[in-house]
């Protein structure tokens, strides 16, 4: 897809989020990030939650760098006055070469201070990167993108989330385990191509994550 093109299907989307917040309930649970958030099934799987179900929102947008979020941030987080919001952005910063991880995790910094100006007192759930597996990759293209978006950088940039969620005294969780092989790669069973995760893997990573967004 044309640079243009993508753009244009992205923005449609944040309008499309802006006119269901405009009659979405608040105080709710958000979900951001980009595809790996977009992805996940969050109205089946919230379904299987016992009563009272909590209000959930999934803003994620595929595709979505740190630096594509911060200027959107008042339609997929603050416009639902969320009490929580659960974070996975950073992923596609992680994808290209020319990002450094301290870029990242400045971008990701900003991406809080907006939030908690915002939504003071809001609880924020800073996930880990999701591991990839190269050895699943079905073409080149996404061969040659996990030769840049390693394991050994996503663990690296995994450290450095957990340290800013330490400094702005918010929650880092990890609900990788059921996901994770024994080589710590994403188990090829629950990848459609090496880095997206597929409908069992989101499953297994809900086991993990419900416990948060019911606590």
């Amino acid at each position: 897809m044309a640079e243009n093109d993508w753009r244009a299907e992205k923005k449609r989307l944040i309008a499309r989020y802006h006119e269901e917040n405009l009659r979405a309930e608040k105080g709710g649970v958000v979900f951001a990030g980009s595809s790996l958030m977009e992805m996940l099934p969050l109205d089946a799987l919230a379904a299987e939650l016992p009563e009272p179900k909590p209000l959930l929102y999934n803003r994620g947008v595929g595709g979505y760098t740190t630096a594509d979020l911060l200027p959107v941030l008042d339609i997929c987080v603050w416009e639902l006055a969320p009490r929580k919001v659960f974070i996975n952005i950073g992923t596609n910063d992680l994808s290209n070469a020319s990002v450094t991880i301290p870029d990242l995790i400045d971008r990701y910094d900003r991406i809080l201070h907006e939030i908690e100006a915002h939504l003071p007192g809001v609880a924020l759930y800073l996930m880990a990167y999701y591991p990839v597996n190269p050895d699943a990759a079905r073409d080149e293209g996404m061969r040659a993108c996990l030769r840049i978006r390693t394991n050994a950088r996503i663990r690296e940039a995994n450290e450095e989330v957990q340290k800013l969620a330490a400094r702005h005294h918010q929650r880092y969780i990890d609900v990788n385990a059921p996901i994770t092989d024994a080589q710590g790669r994403l188990r090829a069973e629950y990848t459609l191509e090496g880095m997206h995760i597929n409908p069992a893997g989101y499953r297994a990573i809900w086991q993990e994550l419900k416990q948060y967004v019911t606590e």
